[in-house]
């Protein structure tokens, strides 16, 4: 599997991720009955960890500095 997630698009889809999740837990945001919806967090938490996005490869797009593979 090849990478396609650059430093800083990593860097910023952890953020999201957490941010997310800590809605679903919920720390330090109000129970809503929608914070299931933070769970969806996992998604970039995940592309983060292994550096890769199934979408990003679909699109032909990549955040490296490397050359996307054709």
């Amino acid at each position: 599997m090849n990478t396609n997630i650059g430093p800083f698009d990593r860097a910023a889809r952890l953020i999201i991720g957490l941010v997310l999740i800590a809605y679903a837990i919920p720390i330090g945001f109000s129970e809503t009955g929608w914070n299931w919806v933070g769970w969806i967090g996992l998604v970039p938490i995940l592309t983060a960890v292994f550096s890769f996005c199934p979408l990003y490869t679909v699109l032909g797009f990549s955040t490296t500095n490397q050359p996307h593979p054709q």
